[in-house]
């Protein structure tokens, strides 16, 4: 938003609850913005209204995870704007399509092994196999609800009933990747075209979760060839699918994720290279 505005655009805001259809029309009731970079005060508000959502040259999607049935209806009114007259980012039919989790698993060569069950015993078969895993919900976001398990933790049952609701709920497992120790890097791509520099979360000391929410501390890295090898492998995907904007999560070899909802880590690039990463954001679109 800061970026738009820096280049001469003009910003508004409205969240999902204040869209609506009325007579055929998808609307919103929209908030016009003026940025402030100050986290204690980053924005005035000079007008509210409500806009066709046609009106605008772009609206950008950016809501948050777990993608329940309200995220659903939105995504569909979203559909019933003028694509001619407005560009959304990212498109609505994949952000509904492509769960964040099992999107990746359409390059399952660049994963590592991973299972998605709500059946206790094939978890436990699969932890057999690979002796150490992690197991994630399917909606979560920020690092939560993961679990890492292996064959001697004395709580695998209740863990495993916890994280499937007693069989009732789909989760992942995939094998534990050691690599995480490095960091669980973010690449942006734009446009199918990763950014030359990632994001690396390195885990607390008392965590094998890098996410920034729980924790992480955050280094910038350029990109290795094998990142850039993962990257052209989605690129044509992402572009006939509409996915403009997407954080890639690489754990040493492997994707893990593809979050094609909320990417960050636009900013601690910036601040570590003074490269806005956010002003090529809004050019490209």
């Amino acid at each position: 938003m800061l970026a738009a505005q820096k280049l001469g655009h003009d910003v508004f805001y409205t969240e999902g609850k204040h869209v609506f259809l009325d007579d055929g029309q998808v609307r919103a009731t929209v908030k016009s913005l003026y940025l402030i970079d100050d986290p204690q005060r980053w924005f005035d508000n000079i007008t509210v209204y409500d806009e066709l959502l046609d009106f605008f040259d772009v609206i950008w999607v950016r809501m948050d995870p777990p993608f329940d049935a309200s995220y659903l209806y939105i995504t569909q009114l979203l559909d019933l704007v003028d694509k001619k007259s407005t560009r959304i980012i990212n498109n609505p039919r994949s952000i509904r399509d492509c769960n964040e989790k099992l999107f990746a698993q359409s390059f399952p060569d660049l994963c590592p092994p991973t299972l998605v069950s709500k059946d206790s015993a094939l978890i436990k078969k699969f932890l057999e196999k690979h002796e150490r895993i992690v197991l994630k919900p399917l909606d979560g976001m920020g690092g939560k609800g993961i679990f890492y398990l292996d064959q001697q933790d004395k709580n695998k049952h209740v863990i495993l009933e916890t994280v499937t609701r007693h069989h009732s709920e789909f989760i992942m497992a995939q094998r534990f990747l050691p690599e995480i120790a490095a960091g669980d890097k973010r690449i942006t791509m734009i446009d199918g075209e990763p950014l030359d520099y990632a994001v690396a979360r390195i885990p607390p000391a008392d965590d094998l979760r890098g996410n920034l929410a729980v924790g992480g501390q955050a280094k910038v890295i350029p990109l290795t060839v094998r990142d850039r090898y993962l990257c052209k492998q989605l690129s044509e995907t992402l572009k006939q699918t509409g996915l403009f904007w997407v954080g890639v999560d690489v754990i040493g070899d492997y994707i893990t994720e593809i979050n094609v909802t909320s990417p960050t880590c636009l900013r601690e690039v910036e601040s570590h290279t003074g490269i806005s990463l956010a002003e090529l954001l809004v050019l490209k679109a």
